[in-house]
């Protein structure tokens, strides 16, 4: 078999996964504006962490400005290009996943990479590798891992495809496999981790794991590179299809419990925030779309005009009257000028958040977004520690 690994190592974090699934499931209807937020910032983070993994050095708040149409102006055209390539990747992932029809093939595969490669044809987008391959430690130059000669990777694929089709004990290890396979294989000449990265995530959407929160572990690796690649370690030197990576499929496991349970306790901390946001925006007599604007000021992100256009889905002329508005109440405070204005956040911002939440504030910077978010996680901790008593 194929890279073979014990189930039974990982039934329990496979149980738990279930139960978060269930929970999260029914946790009752979620306002609508705030999941898009939330489906928007997730996004944004789990793009930018795998595109960076693999040497496109963008962050979080550039790709945030690129998926919105407001190209930051020191950003390459090429990395660009990757960032809005692995989101229709992810796209299409979602597209694809509930599909009748749908089958594991090498088709589907080449398809992905091809996007998520921009369809750059000189990076090899959606083709195999036709030359060896040697995966090396950008730190120390030392070799870690010999992937297998060109001329076997049609097969392997084939052989993966075929594993994936015949099924696992659990989506959430079928997800870890291919990831590990399409890695270890190698099948591409660049673009390899973001590929295996993204089937990983088809995997969990085909088995009902749909929620952002088991589907942007992107997200956690990045935040813990060096467990990422401690993970493969048990691929061992060279490429083995015998070689058991159970090591692997629990790394990846207890990644996904980690990361559902960090963005529960987060996106519950954030959607009080959001709901006070909205508060302040309606006690200033704003239109409730402001509130995408005044959520990003609030996290220290900033607002321009082209940003905030798509988030609201406006004119120019109405996000300017938006934008200006936000000014008038305080919520905001304007930089530079013309084209080159952006907003940040207002000096009365954090006072208004923080007495909407009940929490006092006497100043109006970042650290006052600190102590928002710092007691509010005490309080979330709180709540969720006695409901599980």
């Amino acid at each position: 078999m194929l890279l073979p690994y014990d189930p039974q190592k990982v039934k329990d974090l496979a149980i738990e996964l279930d139960n978060w699934k269930t929970r999260l499931d029914y946790r009752g209807p979620i306002p609508r504006a705030w999941a898009g937020r939330l489906r928007r910032d997730l996004e944004a983070e789990a793009v930018a962490a795998s595109t960076s993994m693999e040497g496109v050095p963008v962050t979080v708040e550039e790709v945030r400005r690129i998926l919105a149409g407001d190209l930051p102006p020191e950003t390459r055209e090429e990395d660009v290009a990757f960032v809005r390539g692995y989101r229709e990747a992810m796209s299409f992932v979602l597209r694809r996943a509930d599909d009748a029809a749908f089958r594991w093939d090498r088709e589907l595969l080449v398809g992905l990479h091809d996007r998520i490669m921009a369809g750059n044809w000189a990076a090899g987008a959606g083709r195999f590798r036709t030359a060896p391959a040697y995966i090396v430690d950008n730190r120390t130059g030392e070799l870690v891992f010999e992937p297998p000669q060109a001329e076997h990777v049609p097969q392997l694929v084939d052989d993966a495809c075929l594993r994936m089709e015949e099924g696992h004990p659990h989506p959430a290890m079928s997800s870890a496999w291919i990831h590990v396979a399409v890695a270890a294989i190698h099948p591409f000449r660049d673009g390899n981790g973001r590929a295996s990265r993204v089937v990983a995530s088809l995997e969990m959407y085909r088995g009902g794991f749909k929620l952002p929160e088991f589907t942007s572990l992107e997200e956690w690796w990045g935040r813990h590179l060096s467990d990422y690649y401690s993970a493969f370690r048990c691929l061992g030197e060279s490429f083995d299809p015998s070689v058991d990576v159970t090591p692997f499929i629990e790394a990846h496991l207890q990644s996904q419990v980690s990361q559902v349970r960090a963005l529960d306790l987060r996106e519950r901390v954030q959607q009080r925030i959001w709901i006070a946001v909205e508060e302040a925006v309606a006690a200033a007599g704003l239109e409730p779309r402001v509130a995408n604007a005044i959520w990003d000021a609030f996290f220290g992100s900033e607002v321009t005009p082209r940003y905030y256009r798509p988030l609201a889905d406006v004119s120019p002329a109405t996000a300017t009257t938006d934008l200006a508005g936000a000014v008038a109440a305080g919520l905001l405070r304007p930089e530079g000028k013309a084209r080159s204005r952006r907003y940040g956040a207002g000096e009365s911002l954090y006072q208004r958040i923080g007495s909407a939440l009940g929490i006092r504030i006497d100043e109006s910077t970042d650290s006052a977004r600190a102590i928002i978010i710092g007691e509010l996680t005490k309080r979330v901790a709180s709540d969720r520690a006695e409901r599980g008593r």
